[in-house]
């Protein structure tokens, strides 16, 4: 039987990742994102029959009805197997404190936080019709470590972090729900062709991970596939990050 994905912040970098990693496994995908010039490039790549793309703010209520309006037609009766909340802002720099407005901190909030609250609201009653459900939530281990003048970013994974096992634990056993915290991971060979880098980057910055390299999208992608089929998992939240947070690190 056909399988089906909706990934979030599906245009660029993780979530572009996710999304073509699946269609290499032939499942059928949705891909949401703000950016119309990225989901149409990958629109012109894709069978039309196995893929909507469709353009929609996730932090919007509006924006995430009007799309399930759509996502309905599309999917019929056909359940919906697998979401991945992977929408939000990628610079965590939000500057000083006090010089943070509160409208911009809402949009970290809003952009990550209020967006997967908004969107598996939405898709529960597709995800319900799968014989078995998962939903994996993006955060970052800025979940649980920081850097200065990171702390609307950190506030909003940290936030995802609880959501996720809460949600765990109120949609189970139908439904599972995991968080996957990336690390330092390369995106810049995963953006639409116009922002395409490909970043050389210094041996020290590979060294400094125990893994000896920088991390990838496709590593959270075959995170985000495990956790569909690890059927005894649940409420989790699984660091990708090479190892770092585990490395005690002391300037000397």
């Amino acid at each position: 039987m056909d399988r089906t994905l909706l990934v979030t912040g599906a245009g660029n970098g993780i979530g572009r990742a996710i999304l073509m990693y699946f269609v290499g496994k032939g499942w059928r995908i949705i891909g949401l994102d703000t950016d119309s010039e990225a989901l149409a490039e990958l629109r012109d790549g894709l069978p039309r029959e196995r893929a909507l793309l469709l353009t929609c703010n996730v932090g919007r209520e509006g924006e995430v009805s009007r799309a399930f309006e759509r996502i309905g037609e599309w999917l019929g009766d056909a359940p919906l197997h697998c979401l991945v909340n992977n929408a939000g802002i990628a610079n965590p720099y939000c500057g000083p404190l006090e010089d943070l407005d509160l409208a911009k901190w809402q949009e970290w909030i809003d952009a990550s936080l209020t967006a997967t609250f908004l969107v598996t609201r939405a898709a529960l009653p597709h995800l319900r019709r799968a014989d078995s459900a998962s939903v994996a939530n993006i955060s970052s281990t800025r979940a649980i470590m920081s850097e200065p003048e990171t702390f609307a970013y950190a506030a909003a994974k940290g936030g995802l972090d609880a959501l996720t096992h809460s949600m765990a634990v109120t949609l189970g056993p139908a439904i599972r729900v995991n968080a996957i915290r990336p690390g330092w991971i390369e995106t810049g060979p995963w953006q639409k062709s116009g922002a395409r880098t490909q970043p050389d980057h210094r041996a020290k910055d590979r060294d400094q991970h125990p893994a000896g390299r920088i991390g990838k999208p496709d590593d959270i992608a075959e995170a985000v596939d495990y956790l569909h089929h690890a059927g005894f998992v649940t409420g989790q939240h699984l660091n990708i990050d090479g190892g770092m947070t585990v490395k005690m690190i002391y300037e000397h």
